[in-house]
């Protein structure tokens, strides 16, 4: 399976590193100093490619994606911090008949932890005696917060029938890669629910695995409702 990564910093390049274990070969790779106008997002450069991998910026990843649609070419985005656009992006997934999965965070685990989380947030819903709360820490250069994970999560809770508030924090500090919690407390107990991270490796493998399974198919995907399905 050849693929192109766009935007190739330290995920971009750590895709590279494992997709060999993935059977994929990278073919095209996309970064500022050839892709710094979209220049780089043309029939010929992708007339080999099978599946695009987008570890961009917020900035550029929206109109990266569009383009990669009008190209046919089906698209795996990990980038964060664009969902203001998501309605522009599957407009174009969908006129382009192309596929394409987004997450605000590609790890297996995260992608489980958000199904266990609509449990406990469904369960909790009546348990007034509980309240709740969100928390998330990241490396001290990651630019937003709380994370879009954790937001994506609690948005979960909310959409489980969770009513009550949900208070919501964040931490920036070293060289975290990641780690999200949820939890209930009350004057008895408290039930927390948390994920860890230990590298980026995880994004990286979950992101392949993603490329992987949209190859040949249609249609705009969140990779939380797919990360069952991943071989």
């Amino acid at each position: 399976m050849k693929l192109a990564i766009v935007g190739y910093g330290k995920m971009g390049r750590l895709v590279e590193q494992l997709a060999p274990q993935y059977d994929c070969e990278v073919a095209l790779r996309l970064d500022v100093d050839n892709n710094s106008n979209f220049e780089g997002l043309t029939k010929e450069n992708f007339s080999n490619v099978d599946a695009a991998i987008e570890f961009s910026t917020p900035a550029t990843a929206p109109e990266n994606a569009v383009r990669l649609a009008g190209l046919g070419i089906n698209t795996v985005i990990g980038t964060t911090g664009w969902s203001g656009e998501i309605d522009r992006v599957r407009k174009a997934v969908e006129q382009a008949g192309t596929g394409l999965i987004w997450s605000p965070n590609f790890s297996v685990g995260v992608g489980i932890l958000n199904q266990i989380v609509a449990e406990a947030a469904k369960r909790m819903a009546a348990q007034k005696e509980y309240g709740a709360w969100a928390w998330e820490i990241h490396h001290a250069t990651k630019k937003d917060a709380p994370s879009g994970t954790l937001l994506a999560v609690v948005e979960t809770m909310k959409k489980s029938g969770y009513t009550k508030p949900i208070d919501t924090s964040s931490s920036r500090a070293g060289s975290h890669p990641g780690t999200h919690e949820i939890g209930f407390d009350s004057a008895a107990d408290t039930i927390t629910i948390r994920h860890t991270a230990r590298s980026r490796e995880g994004f990286a493998r979950g992101a392949l695995r993603a490329a992987r399974w949209i190859a040949g198919r249609k249609g705009f995907f969140d990779f939380r409702e797919i990360v069952n399905q991943l071989e």
